[in-house]
């Protein structure tokens, strides 16, 4: 918890952002801000309303100059909604301060510098890129100001996204710029029609309610799957929530239900019923097919995902004869998508259901040399299974945002592989992991890949090789 305070502070010039979408500034004494609504180049006069260890939180007063690199947010809910943070920053801009802030944590966390530094590979679509969105009903949305001062009566039923730092609102989406059509036609007619029809929403608060959480996932091809979280069980009421949609768009072609009354909405643990069409989607990536369920990672944004396994396979360089791991591997796409390269590939992943679909898209698409073992990867992944499995000459290793556990780093620097590509979606943890790695290996290159337009957001892809 930060101090609160109010102090102003005239002419600061924005030299930065962070991946919360905040500007950043630094005062004559190098005292550091974090300031709203502010993008690099703004020159502004701020309120100060909170102090922080290392930094001040603060808010525009006056622009005394506007960066030229400022653009016009398309989406109504910019500033409100806790996603799309940095819409009001140019996309070149924003490419630009991503691989700075890249080149900032493997320089500063991980003391690693890399031989080549290659340009970020900017995304084709900055926006409707996504494959997967997942909106929250609720009983007691966030108002507007206008809503709050108008005299009308406003409902509080909403469909959208958490507003930020009040886990108990919902800001209701109109229109959301990532994810294709019918998208947000899903969305508004299904809150309207559950509205019209007298179907209770969620409180999160009292644990109580009917609709509680809605799942929109889609393929490159158009094919869309829905999936409508219930809190309690009602079947007269679930016939009219899942009918209405089959029924209006036809391009649904997995529709799919679940009653969930745990404390939390998350799905790993839920029995999820067919209402109508297939269990899941299936998207293609070159000649590959993967099976996507509901409960399936896959990359929100299948066009640059293509562009990051293509980068993933060129540094690799797979000769045919090699034995490699791909670890933290999902379902399989990575490891599916080199295959053909190697003589064996092997994935481990913690979630069971995950390693189910891999092994159906791997026997789908005729690959018989992927193999791929469920289970925690810092105990999973010791001398038994490289026993079992051969030592590897090449690694991919893709972990979750905290990066990889020290006893896995520890584990790849006694397999001593020839080479390792490391896939993360946080350069911080990535670059932790590095300064570790150094002791056997050598940061060869980098190459940020942008599939998060909008957001701090980055991939970033490391090759190292072995001293």
């Amino acid at each position: 918890m930060g101090k609160k305070i109010k102090r102003v502070v005239e002419g600061l010039e924005v030299t930065d952002i962070n991946s919360k979408g905040m500007g950043v500034a630094k005062d004559a004494s190098k005292a550091v801000y974090f300031i709203k609504n502010t993008i690099p180049g703004d020159l502004v006069d701020v309120l100060v309303y909170k102090k922080r260890r290392g930094y001040f939180e603060a808010e525009p007063t006056a622009f005394i100059k506007e960066s030229p690199h400022r653009v016009t947010p398309p989406c109504s809910h910019f500033g409100l909604c806790g996603g799309c943070k940095w819409q009001h920053l140019d996309y070149a801009q924003q490419l630009q301060f991503k691989e700075k802030g890249v080149l900032q944590n493997l320089y500063k966390i991980g003391k690693v510098t890399p031989q080549k530094t290659l340009p970020i590979i900017a995304a084709p679509d900055p926006y409707w890129y996504r494959n997967k969105l997942e909106f929250s009903f609720s009983n007691n949305r966030w108002l507007t100001p206008q809503e709050i001062q108008s005299d009308e009566q406003h409902h509080r039923q909403g469909l959208g996204f958490h507003k930020p730092g009040r886990w108990d609102k919902i800001i209701s989406i109109q229109q959301c710029h990532l994810q294709a059509d019918p998208s947000n036609e899903i969305r508004n007619a299904l809150l309207a029609y559950a509205i019209a029809e007298n179907i209770s929403f969620y409180d999160v608060k009292k644990q109580e309610g009917f609709l509680r959480t809605l799942m929109i996932r889609n393929t490159q091809a158009g094919d869309f799957m829905v999936l409508v979280q219930f809190f309690e069980s009602n079947s007269k009421a679930e016939e009219k929530i899942l009918s209405f949609l089959k029924n209006t768009f036809p391009q649904i072609s997995s529709l799919l239900y679940c009653i969930n009354n745990k404390p939390n909405d998350t799905l790993y643990d839920q029995d999820i019923k067919v209402y109508a069409g297939e269990d899941h989607l299936v998207e293609s990536m070159e000649a590959l097919n993967f099976k996507i369920t509901a409960k399936s990672f896959y990359q929100t944004n299948p066009k640059q995902a293509h562009v990051l396994y293509q980068l993933v396979r060129e540094w690799a360089d797979l000769k045919g004869s090699e034995v490699v791991y791909d670890l933290y591997t999902g379902t399989g796409t990575i490891a599916l998508f080199l295959a053909s390269q190697c003589k064996k590939i092997v994935g481990i992943e913690a979630i069971p259901e995950a390693v189910e679909d891999a092994q159906f898209n791997a026997k789908n698409n005729q690959i018989d040399n992927a193999f791929f073992e469920a289970g925690d990867m810092k105990s999973l992944f010791n001398e038994d299974f490289i026993k079992q499995h051969g030592k590897p000459d090449v690694i991919i290793t893709d972990p979750p945002r905290e990066g990889m556990h020290p006893k896995v780093v520890q584990q790849l620097l006694q397999l001593n592989a020839s080479t390792i590509v490391y896939v993360s979606c946080n350069s911080a943890t990535q670059a932790r992991d590095l300064e570790l790695l150094t002791a056997h290996y050598i940061v060869e290159k980098s190459q940020a890949v942008d599939l998060f337009p909008q957001t701090g957001h980055v991939e970033n892809v490391v090759l190292l090789k072995r001293k």
